[in-house]
């Protein structure tokens, strides 16, 4: 039996492109959520996110937890589809066993 073309692998594919996209989110959100509550005086901190063009005036909490909840969320289906996809090759070498 071939793996690599069966349809468990693309959903593990897909469970893992879920988790390590949710991830990425997790990480912006909390760097925005850190970046929002530091003090404007840290002068490097101030200079690092000027060089990167970041306003801290736009700066919002209140969406980046709504963005952590979101990847939360999408890390949580991620792991559901390997799972799933756990299951269907489990199954699938029960059959052919």
């Amino acid at each position: 039996m071939d793996i690599s073309s069966s349809t468990s692998y693309s959903s593990y594919n897909s469970g893992l492109s879920a988790i390590q996209t949710g991830l990425t989110r997790l990480d912006l959100a909390s760097s925005d959520i850190a970046n929002s509550a530091s003090a404007t005086s840290q002068s490097s901190n101030y200079q690092a996110e000027r060089l990167r063009g970041v306003d801290r005036s736009q700066l919002d909490p209140a969406s980046a937890a709504v963005e952590m909840i979101q990847a939360q969320i999408q890390v949580q289906a991620g792991t559901k589809v390997e799972k799933a996809a756990d299951q269907a090759l489990g199954s699938l070498i029960d059959i052919y066993a």
